[in-house]
């Protein structure tokens, strides 16, 4: 009789633990989502990715809490491409993205077309309730805006908080000016109310702040609280350590929100940045060279954590290859949805399902083999293969010899400030990643959509 027993307990935990480690079928509770994207935010300006002053005691808990990547690529570097990737899980040249930013280099009347699939209409095809609170940056014109791509609910700015002094819900402006030094604070607020209106079904919240991108202005109640910069530093040098220590906190608040609701457990949360740091921001992408707008990795390798407790094992960190664009197929997944059944054309997905890396799958194989590198300037410059990296010339690498043109080729695994040229001891190499490099190009200019809106005049700074 004992042993029967043991035996059927046993097999009640091998029951309960298929259904804890599974994606979300008809028969479970489908988990909420929330995306967190800090903006401009350097890979080193989080204690958990090693800065040695600014404290950000909440994030370093979620890594503690999930997994910690350390190889993970925004989707472009800058805002507006970067987020047409996240949200469509395509590269921005598939959406007809060529340069610039909404605002600047890019009409203020184009952006995201409507006939692109984003992840606010996968998800609302499935029954969820979306929402997005914070910078939108993909288009200001009436068929461009965030309710009429997916999203139930909305507040936002259109633009960069150096570019705009709106707050708009939906077609509704309901506040002008802003206060710049405010607008993490309620983005945040704003936040908590969607999880508690929306606590008893399944939702997916997009919040993309507006911290810490310039200018870097700190919150009344932050102000020199952070000891970034130590004594005697300018005062936006300390300014940029409250902004972030409070953008921690506050999505401190959001976490608290979930536990003492009692969905914290069925929530996925995802926190990354869009790019790497302004070029004359203090932020920091060590031990990285570059910044954002370029393709060195400081432009584009960014921190991303993601805590999905009872699946993604807590406390480990990964380094495999993984962008952005993989997040919608991996969410999908993660959630129970078949992209195939959502019925609306879409540009390729060029995303692939990383969740069994995640979740440390026995026996799985990695899913991104390869990743290409944009400049929010002049399009494609690089392609990752493994740890190889080559750019297609020297000026793009910001690297430059004796002739000043041709390839050059990194590897990435040992040498992160992307200083030790490898292209003539490895031709061969060079050559298979020029391949492959023309191959994905010629198909993305195939299978492209163009810019959604109306051309119109292409701001400058």
């Amino acid at each position: 009789m004992k042993n029967r027993t043991s035996l059927l307990t046993f097999s009640l935990m091998l029951i309960l633990h298929s259904v804890v480690v599974s994606p979300a079928s008809a028969e479970t509770q489908p988990p909420n989502v929330i995306l967190i994207m800090a903006d401009d935010l350097g890979y080193n300006d989080l204690g958990c990715y090693g800065h040695p002053e600014i404290k950000t005691p909440v994030l370093d808990q979620l890594a503690k809490d999930g997994i910690r990547l350390t190889s993970f690529y925004s989707g472009a570097t800058v805002c507006t491409p970067s987020r047409m990737a996240l949200l469509t899980g395509s590269y921005p040249s598939r959406l007809g993205w060529t340069q610039g930013v909404v605002g600047y280099l890019m009409s203020t009347q184009q952006g995201l077309t409507p006939k692109a699939l984003t992840i606010a209409e996968v998800f609302k095809a499935k029954s969820y309730t979306t929402g997005l609170i914070g910078k939108w940056h993909l288009g200001d014109s009436e068929p461009l805006r965030p309710h009429r791509q997916g999203f139930d609910f909305t507040y936002y700015i259109n633009k960069s908080n150096n570019q705009t002094k709106k707050v708009w819900r939906g077609d509704d402006l309901v506040e002008e000016p802003f206060e710049n030094c405010l607008l993490t604070e309620k983005f945040s607020n704003e936040a908590i109310r969607f999880i508690r209106a929306n606590k008893k079904t399944p939702f997916f919240l997009y919040l993309p702040y507006t911290a810490p991108h310039f200018p870097v202005q700190a919150h009344p109640d932050w102000k020199g609280k952070s000891a970034f910069g130590g004594e005697g530093v300018k005062e936006k040098i300390r300014d940029y350590g409250d902004v972030v220590e409070e953008l921690d906190h506050r999505i401190g608040d959001i976490l608290n929100t979930l536990k003492t609701e009692k969905i914290d457990q069925n929530t996925i949360v995802i926190f990354l940045s869009d790019n790497g740091p302004q070029g004359n921001q203090i932020a920091r992408a060590n031990p990285y060279r570059g910044k954002k707008w370029g393709t060195l990795e400081g432009g584009t390798r960014v921190p991303c954590i993601i805590r999905w407790p009872g699946v993604i094992p807590a406390g480990k960190d990964c380094r495999q290859l993984i962008a952005a664009i993989d997040l919608l197929p991996t969410l999908s997944h993660a959630c129970g949805i078949d992209l195939k059944t959502i019925g609306k054309n879409s540009p390729v997905i060029d995303g692939v399902n990383v969740l069994d890396t995640l979740t440390g799958k026995e026996g799985a194989t990695h899913q991104r083999k390869d990743l290409l590198y944009w400049h929010g300037k002049t399009g494609f410059h690089a392609i990752r293969v493994g740890d190889w990296k080559l750019f297609l010339n020297r000026e793009g690498a910001e690297f430059a010899d004796d002739d000043g043109s041709g390839p050059v080729l990194f590897h990435l695994a040992n040498d992160d400030e992307e200083l030790i040229d490898l292209s003539r001891q490895h031709p061969e190499k060079v050559h298979e990643m020029q391949a492959l490099a023309q191959k994905r190009i010629a198909d993305i200019k195939e299978n492209a959509l163009p810019l959604g809106g109306e051309p119109g005049n292409h701001p400058g700074e």
